[in-house]
């Protein structure tokens, strides 16, 4: 016997855990306690709360509300605190730091440069101020005893015309931070067809881009994000449940689009709590991750927006174990499948699975062999 991973882990063996994080909005993460200092420094009254506890309230409860307004209104919140040098270097560092108290070792975070540029900001200006923040949130999480390392992608809106321009932004910063590209924003009405141009501009480079697509639009999206544009990745995608079968007696039928994302090893940036609040997903249970777990598809575990959503990595991985009953070595599997879909070198990729994943999950595994040792280590010795 080499291992005992039965178990459902704990919730402090889930934050010890090594976890990798492909989908994460650097406005959709702020602490609520900067919003309002940033507020009070840069005059920006429009704040619905000024007490941080209630502030954090606000941001949950408008994202549950179920109106795409107030959801939206949420991020209108976070972007007005953003325009300054360094509220995007403070805003960046503390989500360094954040992830890397949670257990994350690496993260790529994305945000839009073209929505921070309201306070005078040039793209090249914006983009240097949060990788600076990455760099300086990763040296405070060294000295708190937590490593992580975080690459930026470089986002486009898919409602506008800049995606050629952030495209070559990414191009340019591509060994000085930023590890992508990608597309959000509303799927319907904008597919991301509309923006080829940046797509093979970026392929033509040997770069490397993701694109939200599969979350609120089905399958048309995936396919034209896949086969048109030529994602590396997708975002959410988890609508590719709409071109699976499961019969009553529970045999699977992929259709031709899921078995092409399962065969490719699509990676699948999936965000559990996130899907629930849009409507992609009825319940943690019901989550189509389960499914897509069994079939092998490559999912990953990942939280979208940590402020609207309320939630972290550890906290995704809890929902996910109590829905599943899933283990340390599912943890180990998801944590493995967005390491191999990172968008960093490839010798890079390999020893972080091998010299920091692998090795963080054998010690928490291992960890039932020596529980009878501190079961009896306050014994009294036999007398002599």
């Amino acid at each position: 016997m080499t291992s005992q991973t039965t178990d459902v882990p704990t919730p402090d063996q889930i934050r010890r855990a090594p976890k990798v994080l492909l989908h994460d909005h650097l406005d959709g993460g702020l602490r609520p306690g900067t919003i309002i200092e940033i507020a009070e420094q840069t005059g920006y009254t429009n704040l619905p709360e000024t007490e941080a506890d209630k502030l954090g309230i606000w941001f949950r409860e408008a994202a549950d509300s179920g109106s795409l307004e107030r959801y939206l209104e949420t991020f209108a919140h976070t972007c007005a605190v953003m325009q300054t040098r360094d509220a995007l270097f403070r805003v960046a560092a503390e989500c360094a730091e954040d992830l890397a108290q949670d257990g994350v070792v690496y993260a790529e975070v994305r945000y839009a440069p073209e929505q921070h540029l309201e306070g005078g900001l040039t793209l090249q200006e914006v983009v240097e101020a949060v990788n600076e923040g990455f760099r300086e949130g990763e040296r405070r999480a060294r000295a708190d005893g937590n490593r992580i390392r975080v690459g930026a992608l470089l986002t486009a809106m898919r409602h506008a015309a800049r995606a050629l321009e952030i495209a070559e932004l990414a191009n340019s910063y591509r060994d000085s931070g930023v590890a992508g590209f990608d597309i959000a924003g509303a799927e319907a009405g904008f597919p991301p067809t509309r923006h080829l141009d940046a797509f093979e501009y970026l392929k033509r480079e040997n770069n490397h881009f993701t694109i939200h697509a599969g979350e609120a639009f089905g399958l048309p999206s995936i396919w034209q994000a896949l086969q048109w544009c030529g994602a590396d990745r997708l975002g959410h995608g988890v609508r590719i449940i709409d071109d699976i079968e499961v019969a009553e007696d529970g045999t699977v039928k992929l259709g031709r689009l899921a078995a092409y994302v399962r065969d490719k090893r699509v990676p699948l940036e999936m965000c559990p709590t996130s899907n629930l609040q849009t409507g992609a997903a009825a319940s943690y249970a019901e989550h189509p991750i389960g499914l897509l777990r069994r079939l092998h598809f490559r999912a990953t575990v990942n939280t979208d927006n940590r402020l609207m959503s309320g939630t972290s990595m550890s906290q995704e991985f809890e929902r996910l174990t109590e829905a599943f009953g899933y283990t340390l070595d599912d943890m180990q599997w998801f944590t493995v499948n967005a390491m191999k879909s990172a968008f960093i070198p490839f010798d890079e990729r390999l020893a972080m699975i091998n010299d920091v994943i692998k090795p963080g999950y054998a010690e928490l595994k291992s960890a039932w062999l020596f529980k009878q040792t501190a079961a009896t280590s306050g014994s009294t010795p036999p007398m002599g």
